[in-house]
C-alpha cells in the first residue's frame, strides 16, 4: 500500500495547526513555506481536509486554516481518509476464477482467502490510525525532535501568528 504524498503533507500541516494559539490560523502559503512544498498542491490537500471536517478556513486578510476541533479528537485516520478517501487498500478482482484451474462460479462458495486476509490487515491498519490522534503525534514530536528544530519552528510560528493578528486588526 502506498499513501499519497498529500497524506504526509496533511499530517505535518495538521500537527503544526495543532500547536497554534486559540483563534490563530495559518494560510496555505505559509504552511507550504514552512514545509517547503508546492503551495498549489498543498492548497488542494487543505481543501480536502476542510471538506473532511479536519480543518476550517477563515477568509480574508489574516485568515487561513486552523483545526476544526481539538487535536485530541482528530485521528490520523481522519486525516488519511480526508485526503486519500476511505476505500480499502486491496480490491479483490477474483482472479482465482480465471486461468487453467478455473471452474464454474458456483463452486466458489466462500470469499477469496487472500481478500479475507487483506481485509483483516486493512481493518488493523485503520484501527491503529484511528487510535492515534494529532495530540499523540504532537507530544511525540516535542519529545523526539531536535531541540534546535523546535526552537526555530516556534520562533517562525510566533512571527506568523503575530503578523496574522496584526493583519486582522488592520482589516476594515
Amino acid at each position: 500500500m502506498r499513501l499519497s504524498e498529500g497524506v504526509e503533507w496533511a499530517i505535518h500541516c495538521t500537527v503544526l495547526l495543532a500547536v497554534l494559539p486559540d483563534g490563530a490560523s495559518l494560510s496555505a502559503t505559509r504552511l507550504a513555506e514552512y514545509h517547503a512544498v508546492p503551495a498549489p498542491y498543498l492548497a488542494k490537500c487543505l481543501q480536502a481536509l476542510a471538506r473532511g471536517g479536519v480543518v476550517e478556513s477563515s477568509p480574508g486578510r489574516g485568515g487561513g486554516y486552523r483545526l476544526a476541533r481539538s487535536a485530541a479528537s482528530i485521528s490520523l485516520l481522519d486525516v488519511v481518509e480526508a485526503v486519500d478517501g476511505d476505500e480499502p487498500a486491496f480490491r479483490c478482482t477474483e482472479i482465482r476464477r480465471r486461468g487453467p484451474s478455473a471452474v464454474a462460479a458456483r463452486y466458489y462458495t466462500g470469499p477469496c482467502s487472500i481478500a479475507v486476509a487483506m481485509a483483516r490487515a486493512d481493518r488493523a491498519w485503520r484501527r491503529e490510525l484511528a487510535a492515534t490522534t494529532l495530540a499523540d503525534i504532537t507530544q511525540q514530536i516535542v519529545v523526539s525532535a531536535p531541540a534546535q528544530a523546535l526552537r526555530k519552528g516556534a520562533a517562525w510560528l510566533q512571527c506568523q501568528v503575530a503578523a496574522s493578528a496584526a493583519a486582522k486588526t488592520r482589516s476594515p
